[in-house]
């Protein structure tokens, strides 16, 4: 059974923020360099720390309001089995039962995107009938 997944705001994590340096508890995050490309992560350790990488698993930043969705709320990011959407994906052939469990998402939710997925590129591109369902018995 999924976990609900968490999220937080950007009016939230201001808040916190503030907060914390009004206490004297606020540690400035230090620099560090972070893979650029695929090159650069493909063969790093795994699982993968950089959690503010777009492929990471372990949570996604919504680019329009800034807030953070948390997928694992009962997890550390070590503890994910995958961390890398980029590494699933070269991997390629699982199940929509497997894609929902590295997601923390059911198996109809997962069919729900893949749907909504192939009807934006049906949008795109123009493919027929037959595209579309071979692309679909490929994703499966």
């Amino acid at each position: 059974m999924t976990q609900p997944v968490r999220t937080l705001s950007q009016k939230q994590m201001l808040r916190d923020r503030r907060r914390l340096i009004a206490d004297g508890e606020w540690v400035e995050p230090e620099t560090y360099e972070r893979p650029a490309d695929r090159e650069d992560c493909r063969f790093g350790a795994r699982p993968c720390l950089f959690v503010a990488c777009r492929f990471h698993l372990y949570l996604d930043v919504n680019p329009r309001t800034g807030s953070i969705k948390f997928n694992f709320p009962g997890k550390e990011v070590h503890e994910l089995e995958e961390t890398c959407a980029l590494d699933v994906a070269e991997r390629g052939g699982i199940t929509l039962e497997e894609v929902g469990g590295l997601m923390n998402l059911t198996r109809e939710r997962v069919r729900q995107l893949e749907a909504e997925a192939l009807d934006d590129l049906e949008s795109i591109v123009d493919l027929t009938e037959e595209d579309i369902t071979d692309l679909g018995a490929r994703i499966e």
